[in-house]
């Protein structure tokens, strides 16, 4: 029997046709643990305000190896070294680099498992899988962990002109509709060189990095921090919490297998081991849509009501402004919610509650985005920028927020 073509290509209504270059890459996508992205969508609960944002973190992972298969074209036509080992390795690890993502996406992280972030768990599924491809993958974690000597390439994976912002930006912005996010992540990739072991953009690109930062500026106002997805995320991370508190207290609640286990079980990173890692890999969205569709019905109010508003997009009202809200009426809120559904203070926490945001769309002191100019010096792109007042995206913009019931 003829073994099965592994050099594939992938249809992305982004950028067209996407090739897997090789058997190794092929192996990767094909193995559950990555097969899992399909069912984890990228933008969280967005889709109750954006329908259209029902994309996943598979697309996004194999949209940003694309990119990075442009950008190592572009860097070796300018006589950049790159070799075909560093090349691999750079597309696994930008396929990678998401893959820890739990369900919704951030939601898990402040949950469901105890303060462990996806870059961990991403870590974890990582050496698990250089382990299954026999070391396969270790100049590809080396260059995740920016441990490798050759630091631009970790700035293609992880930096302020990363290939995963050039990929989210443009494909959140199509599947959303917001074009106010549509960047030319082409052009940006055409005008990247290296210089003294560091990524620089080409002076002529200028134009395209400030549409870039202003792009990622609005995109966060309007769709990441938009107030109805805040809100949603809130209500789903009050949700998990409700649901992990219950099970610890004895309840046993309807839920897929994983899912209940990391609802009667306090998982901090230690507790990850491969068992662990294994269990964590079979939850998705599905888990979490299913279990609020049985919760609904449940005795608790919190539970039930919580599932019930996600479910039917039934929301808190939420009020943002810069300054926080006054303690007095918070407890007046809060007082209004136990009397009228005969709650504790702690139970009428879960709909009366505040926090803050904040947008910060360039860190001039963090691996800032560098201009090189014709006269081969190299810049700072807030300071040689005439266009816009980018030193002012660099400032870090606090936004407080009040949810409570929509009846006030």
């Amino acid at each position: 029997m003829a073994a099965p073509n592994k050099l594939k290509i992938i249809n992305d209504p982004i950028y067209g046709f996407i090739s897997v270059p090789n058997d190794l890459i092929f192996e990767i996508i094909q193995h559950p643990y990555f097969q899992r992205l399909r069912r984890i969508t990228q933008m969280g609960m967005s889709y109750l305000v954006y329908p259209g944002a029902h994309h996943t973190r598979f697309h996004h992972a194999l949209g940003a190896m694309f990119l990075m298969q442009r950008a190592i074209q572009t860097l070796r036509f300018k006589g950049i070294a790159i070799s075909e080992e560093e090349e691999t390795a750079l597309q696994i690890a930008i396929l990678l680099h998401d893959i820890g993502h739990g369900p919704f996406s951030h939601a898990m992280e402040h949950s469901i498992v105890e303060e462990v972030s996806h870059e961990n768990l991403s870590l974890l599924f990582m050496n698990h899988l250089n382990d299954r491809f026999n070391g396969q993958l270790s100049l590809a974690i080396t260059i995740f962990k920016n441990q490798y000597h050759r630091n631009f390439l970790h700035q293609l994976v992880s930096g302020q002109l990363d290939m995963d912002r050039l990929d989210y930006l443009r494909r959140d912005s199509f599947f959303t509709g917001v074009a106010e996010g549509n960047i030319n992540s082409q052009r940006l990739i055409a005008m990247l060189n290296v210089k003294n072991d560091q990524l620089v953009v080409e002076e002529k690109g200028i134009y395209s990095v400030e549409i870039f930062i202003v792009a990622r500026r609005l995109m966060y106002w309007q769709v990441y921090l938009h107030k109805t997805s805040l809100v949603a995320e809130q209500l789903l991370l009050k949700l998990l919490q409700r649901a992990k508190f219950l099970s610890q207290r004895g309840e046993v609640l309807k839920a897929s297998e994983a899912f209940s286990y990391f609802l009667n079980h306090n998982i901090t990173l230690t507790e990850f081991n491969e068992d662990v890692l294994k269990k964590f890999s079979k939850l998705d969205d599905y888990d979490i849509i299913s279990a609020m569709k049985a919760w609904e019905g449940h005795t608790d109010f919190v539970l039930s009501e919580l599932s019930r508003m996600l479910l039917n997009r039934d929301l808190l009202k939420i009020k943002l402004k810069s300054d926080a809200p006054e303690p007095g009426k918070v407890n007046q809120l809060l007082h209004e919610v136990m009397e009228r559904h005969n709650l504790s203070a702690d139970e009428a926490s879960y709909f009366v509650f505040t926090g803050e945001i904040s947008n910060l769309a360039y860190h001039m002191d963090k691996d800032n985005i560098n201009l090189i100019k014709k006269n081969g010096k190299v810049v700072d792109v807030a300071k040689a920028s005439d266009q816009l007042n980018l030193e002012a995206l660099s400032k870090e913009v606090v936004k407080h927020y009040l949810c409570y019931p929509k009846s006030h």
